[in-house]
């Protein structure tokens, strides 16, 4: 583990696979792929790329990002395509660097997490929890011009644009979502 630590960081090598759902070289070999492997395997009807060193990348899908982005509640506080909150930074492909390694994205949201994990919890009553196929397609979306353009407010579900609207309107917004859950 120490010498994962010192690779990357801060960042220990569990948090990393956690936060991106990385599969260990043993899931892989119980998946019936050897390490060392180029092959592209499909797990929870997502494709993965079986890495030499035993990790598994999940393939990126921006249009499942797109729809994640307004579910989750990204859209609360960052915009994209003009559409979304500005209490952080906007996520337009067009502000992003041309070629961007994805553990470099979750590095810089890793940076700035306790702060975004208390905007999450004042604006949605909790914290956003991610699986890593989740993440690697919210990564893909904001990365993605072409998708970008087709994101609108009609994206965003009820709750989320209740909640993005009363921050607008200078309403806090705490707790709405839990709120509106308790009243279920």
């Amino acid at each position: 583990m120490r010498r994962y630590i010192t690779a990357i960081g801060e960042l220990s090598a569990a948090t990393i696979c956690t936060f991106l759902g990385l599969f260990s070289p043993l899931a892989a070999q119980e998946l019936g792929v050897s390490q060392g492997s180029t092959t592209t395997m499909q797990g929870d009807h997502m494709q993965h790329r079986m890495m030499s060193s035993g990790l598994i990348i999940p393939a990126m899908h921006p249009a499942n990002g797109r729809k994640l982005f307004a579910a989750k509640g990204c859209v609360v506080c960052h915009s994209v395509n003009g559409v979304g909150g500005t209490d952080a930074a906007a996520l337009d492909a067009s502000t992003m660097e041309p070629m961007m390694n994805p553990f470099e994205f979750s590095a810089r949201m890793w940076t700035g997490a306790e702060a975004m994990i208390e905007m999450q919890r004042q604006e949605l009553g909790e914290q956003i929890q991610f699986t890593g196929q989740e993440l690697a397609d919210i990564i893909a979306f904001t990365h993605d011009a072409e998708e970008q353009k087709k994101f609108s407010e009609a994206d965003i579900p009820p709750d989320i644009k209740k909640l993005l609207h009363a921050d607008k309107d200078g309403d806090d917004g705490m707790n709405m979502k839990r709120g509106s859950e308790t009243a279920k």
